[in-house]
C-alpha cells in the first residue's frame, strides 16, 4: 500500500484527481480536502468506492486518534502515597550493603572473608618459608656474619641473599603486603640463581628443593583461595625445608 497510487474525486465531481500516494492522501485528509466519503478508484474491482468502505485504506488515511482522559482522583492521590518498597535508601543502608551486613550482600561478605583468611595463610606461610631460607643461608657461616665485616660478607653471595631473606621475613612479620612484588622477585631470583649454583656444584637434590620451594614462595603471595594457597604453602615449606635440611645437616 505505501507505493500504491490512487485517483480520487468528490461525490458530485465529474473529474478525478491524482494519482496520489497514501502519504499524499493523508496530507489531503489533514487539510480537509478529502474525507471518508470521498470516492477513490479501486483497481481491484474497477469501480469507484468511498474511502470508508475500504478499512485498510481508511485506517491508513484517517487513523483513529487516541482520546486523552484524566485519571480518577483516587488514582492521582495514590501517586502521592509513599509505599514501603519506595522509601528512600539511607546512608546507613548503603554502608551496611557495602560491608555485607544485609541479606542481599551477605554472600559477598562471606567470599571476601574467605579470601582474607586465605591471604593471611599465604602471608604467614611465606614468613615461615623465608625464616627457613634465612637459617639455611646464614647459619652455616654464622661466624662470618657475627663479625659484621662488610667485606667478608660481600665475598659470600649466599650470605648476602640470607640477609635479604631476613629482611623479607621482617616485612612479612609486620604484614607489609606492599613488599609482595619484591618478595616475588626474590623467589624468582632464587629459583634461577641458587638452583644453578647447586646444580653446577653437583647437588641436584638441593637444586630441586630450591626450585620447589621458590615456586611455593612465589605463589603464596599470589593466590587468595584456600586450595591454591595451601598447595603453594606446602610446596614452599617442603622445598625450603629440604634446602635447610641439606645445608644444616
Amino acid at each position: 500500500m505505501p507505493t500504491q497510487e490512487y485517483y480520487v474525486r468528490g461525490v458530485d465531481d465529474t473529474e478525478a484527481r491524482g494519482p496520489f500516494t497514501v502519504e499524499q492522501l493523508i496530507t489531503l485528509g489533514e487539510t480537509g480536502q478529502i474525507d471518508a466519503e470521498t470516492l477513490f478508484y479501486d483497481a481491484a474491482t474497477e469501480q469507484w468506492s468511498t474511502i470508508s468502505s475500504n478499512e485498510q485504506l481508511k485506517e491508513a488515511v484517517f487513523p483513529q486518534k487516541k482520546k486523552l482522559s484524566f485519571k480518577p482522583r483516587e488514582a492521582i492521590q495514590d501517586l502521592n502515597i509513599q509505599k514501603e518498597d519506595h522509601r528512600a535508601i539511607t546512608v546507613e543502608q548503603i554502608l551496611a550493603a557495602a560491608e555485607g551486613r544485609t541479606e542481599e550482600t551477605k554472600d559477598m561478605r562471606s567470599r571476601v572473608d574467605a579470601q582474607h583468611r586465605a591471604a593471611r595463610i599465604g602471608l604467614y606461610s611465606g614468613l615461615i618459608i623465608f625464616l627457613l631460607s634465612t637459617a639455611a643461608l646464614l647459619l652455616p657461616n654464622i661466624e662470618t656474619v657475627s663479625t659484621f665485616d662488610p667485606v667478608s660478607i660481600a665475598k659470600q653471595p649466599l650470605l648476602l641473599l640470607g640477609l635479604v631473606d631476613l629482611a623479607c621475613s621482617v616485612l612479612l612479620g609486620l604484614e607489609v603486603v606492599n613488599a609482595y612484588p619484591f618478595i616475588r622477585f626474590r623467589a624468582a631470583f632464587g629459583l634461577g640463581f641458587l638452583s644453578v649454583i647447586f646444580w653446577s656444584q653437583g647437588h641436584p637434590h638441593v637444586a630441586m628443593a630450591i626450585v620447589v620451594g621458590s615456586v611455593g614462595m612465589y605463589f603464596c603471595t599470589v593466590f587468595v583461595s584456600y586450595v591454591p594457597v595451601i598447595t603453594s604453602a606446602l610446596l614452599g615449606l617442603a622445598g625450603i625445608g629440604g634446602f635447610a635440611y641439606f645445608m644444616l645437616r
